[in-house]
């Protein structure tokens, strides 16, 4: 199986890095400054499940894109999926799939529009990692995992191919026939855990040490619970009580990455993450589906979003 990942930042080098390590067929679809560090340096993967080095992974250009591939993972934040579907468009061919493992829903319709529903598995990942000041993949937890599946809930030939190409990498690889539903949970989960940090700028525990602070976060879920459940995924109640003892833990650092982008200045996924989802709400009945915290949060992250742009734009007129 011939895989194509998107990027090698830390979510797809993290992944790919292991497909590669494991010995399987990965090319990273990189930009010229990306290929030449990794030319020279390597992609360098550092975690608790075990460090690797590994010396002139394949890259590619988009411009150098000619064939097609058996398997895209595309793990690009929202803001650049449209500039990602365009690089990596030339290697979709018919037997190609797409394994998305954003966050949300509304990258489903992207993908979907423009080459096709068959092509577009349903995917999510749970990992915690990011780029440190060398530009190595920093695992920050024991969870790395992928699930992936038909959205139909069918058990196809290409889920059970991309199941054994993962069968023996040093990441958890599950095949889901319930895809859908645990896609829109964990986005009921960030949704409101990136809209209660963003908002009140702090960690869990900060939040439930303050007054009202509990009921703020609880609030956030329960609007996004139940803006899922009128779009018929209505969360299980085992994962309901998973969400909210981590979104109430007493002296909990968890802040969500969101946060952790505004903290240095860099865009987030406002839209992708929190609007969809309030807009979501209002396709249904309004009775069921009001999201009033979730609409004072998004409103302070488009603040924060306008006050960049217009710092941006004086840096540029500077």
């Amino acid at each position: 199986m011939r895989i194509l990942v998107i990027g090698a930042g830390a979510i797809g080098g993290y992944f790919g890095g292991r497909l590669l390590q494991a010995g399987r067929d990965v090319t990273f679809l990189v930009r010229h400054g990306r290929a030449a560090e990794l030319a020279a340096t390597g992609l360098t993967i550092k975690s608790p499940k075990g460090d690797a080095i590994l010396r002139n992974p394949p890259t590619v250009l988009a411009e150098e894109l000619h064939e097609p591939y058996d398997l895209i993972l595309l793990s690009c934040k929202a803001y650049d999926l449209d500039s990602a579907a365009v690089s990596f468009a030339p290697a979709v061919g018919r037997p190609t799939a797409i394994l998305p493992l954003l966050n949300g829903m509304r990258h489903l319709d992207v993908l979907d529009a423009r080459f096709g529903r068959d092509r577009v598995l349903g995917g999510e990942c749970l990992i915690s990692a990011t780029l440190d000041e060398h530009r190595a993949i920093v695992h920050l937890s024991d969870n790395h995992e992928i699930a992936f599946g038909e959205r139909d809930g069918a058990t196809s030939d290409r889920v059970c191919a991309i199941a054994a190409a993962m069968t023996g990498v040093a990441f958890e690889a599950r095949a889901s026939e319930h895809i859908l539903q645990e896609m829109w949970e964990k986005w009921v989960f960030l949704a409101a855990f990136a809209s209660a940090t963003c908002l009140m700028r702090a960690a869990i525990g900060d939040i439930v040490r303050a007054p009202g602070g509990s009921d703020i976060v609880l609030g956030l879920l329960d609007e996004t619970r139940r803006t899922a459940e009128a779009n018929g995924f209505p969360p299980r109640q085992a994962f309901l009580e998973r969400s909210q003892a981590l979104l109430t833990a007493t002296g909990s650092p968890l802040t969500a990455s969101m946060l952790r982008d505004m903290e240095r200045h860099a865009p987030i996924e406002a839209d992708h993450i929190v609007g969809d989802i309030i807009g979501r709400a209002g396709r249904q009945d309004a009775s069921r589906t009001d999201t009033p915290l979730l609409r004072i949060a998004y409103a302070g992250m488009k603040a924060y979003e306008a006050r960049q742009e217009r710092t941006q734009a004086s840096r540029r007129a500077a």
